[in-house]
């Protein structure tokens, strides 16, 4: 029975496993129905995140009208859009090979090989916003799963993701005996990227964006 310390040092006591989301919802539906994401012992997880044991969580929430930005939203929020940004880019070009897309203080991006293809200009500009802007109304889940490091290692080999092989081989050489990927959607049906998180609940949650520069 996992007891909850809230930031106010308030206490909240569940039966079982719980969830950011549900830990939310017994506070308040208005708490519940801004809330995108947590702190949970000082990390930053997705809202769905299984909570068996004591903890300490912070909502992370994005509220229309905010006049200061939860800095821990943003980053959810940017890194969410730069998911959706190489989706979009992917159905435009769909010879693109993905890299590594992070969220920075002042926006995010992505790194993206086209090989011997043309590279990307920003005449393709208005084309990738339009599919980002289709994939934000779309309101799909981002669809956190798990592999074993040796079928996640296959995974990638079958799909000839040579940039995600990379990134995976570097993080199980750092340690991790799993790899994770976010599905906007379904896993093995959508749209997928090799990712640690966390993201927000749904596209639908991302709001504004603008595609500004190519590095």
């Amino acid at each position: 029975m996992p007891t909850i310390t809230l930031p106010d040092g308030s206490t909240r006591s569940f039966d079982g496993t719980t969830s950011a989301a549900a830990i939310a919802l017994d506070i308040s539906e208005g708490l519940a129905s801004c809330a995108i994401g947590a702190r949970i012992n000082g990390e930053l997880c997705d809202l769905n995140t299984s909570i068996s044991d004591d903890a300490d969580v912070k909502i992370v929430t994005a509220r229309k009208g905010e006049k200061e930005s939860d800095p821990d939203a943003l980053m959810m929020i940017r890194h969410s859009c730069a998911h959706v940004m190489a989706e979009a880019i992917q159905r435009v070009r769909p010879e693109a090979q993905l890299v590594y897309g992070p969220a920075l203080e002042t926006g995010f991006y992505y790194d993206i090989a086209f090989d011997d293809a043309s590279p990307l200009s920003s005449d393709e500009f208005e084309a990738i916003e339009a599919e980002m802007k289709s994939i934000i109304k779309e309101d799909r889940p981002f669809t956190r799963y798990e592999l074993g490091s040796s079928d996640g290692i296959k995974k990638l080999e079958d799909e000839g993701s040579k940039y995600k092989l990379d990134n995976a081989n570097r993080a199980i050489e750092g340690g991790s005996t799993t790899l994770s990927w976010y599905a906007t959607g379904e896993p093995y049906s959508n749209w997928e990227d090799l990712c640690r998180g966390p993201h927000v609940p749904s596209t639908g949650r991302i709001g504004a964006f603008k595609i500004q520069s190519i590095a």
